[in-house]
């Protein structure tokens, strides 16, 4: 019999609750879902991308990664380690006054999530508008999830739609 590892079970959660968000309360929409399992490294990576329903331009991921190490502790019941899964989240929205804008992004995201690690990495297509640029603001957990963090993954979505409130209305999209 097949017996899911923590990976699946935390998509799972995370899929179950984002898809009522989407289906159900209609607050969100869902704009792509990646199930990827890498072959050459024998790794996971499970992704979901939604933006709330009155602000599409400023968009959320939610990130599960799992490597080797993490499955096979866990298939092989592996005594002492302590499988789980890395967690990633990531905010995607276009700036145009780089110092302003990034700084305020920092401030949204550290005022909502003071103890996660924040990483802003700027891009433009050349060619484009010069004084445009994507914000990818990514918050790197430095602790794995497991099956132990179930329960607190309404409030981690919870958090996460306050943080597209907050950019939405400090941002102009």
């Amino acid at each position: 019999m097949f017996d899911p590892t923590i990976f699946d079970n935390l998509k799972v959660a995370f899929e179950n609750q984002l898809y009522d968000l989407d289906n159900i309360d209609g607050r969100i929409r869902i704009n792509s879902r990646t199930d990827r399992m890498e072959m050459s490294v024998m790794s996971r990576e499970f992704s979901i991308r939604f933006a709330l329903t009155d602000n599409p331009a400023i968009s959320a991921e939610i990130r599960l990664e799992a490597g080797l190490a993490d499955l096979a502790a866990e298939i092989l019941e592996m005594k002492g380690d302590q499988p789980g899964c890395l967690l990633r989240i990531r905010f995607d929205l276009m700036v145009s006054h780089v110092e302003a804008e990034c700084g305020l992004i920092e401030h949204t995201l550290k005022g909502i999530w003071p103890e996660v690690p924040l990483v802003q990495t700027l891009s433009r297509v050349y060619g484009e508008d010069p004084n445009s640029y994507k914000n990818e603001s990514e918050l790197r957990f430095q602790r794995k999830i497991d099956e132990e963090q179930m329960e607190d993954i309404p409030e981690l979505i919870s958090h996460v739609l306050m943080t597209l409130d907050e950019l939405s209305s400090h941002l102009s999209a």
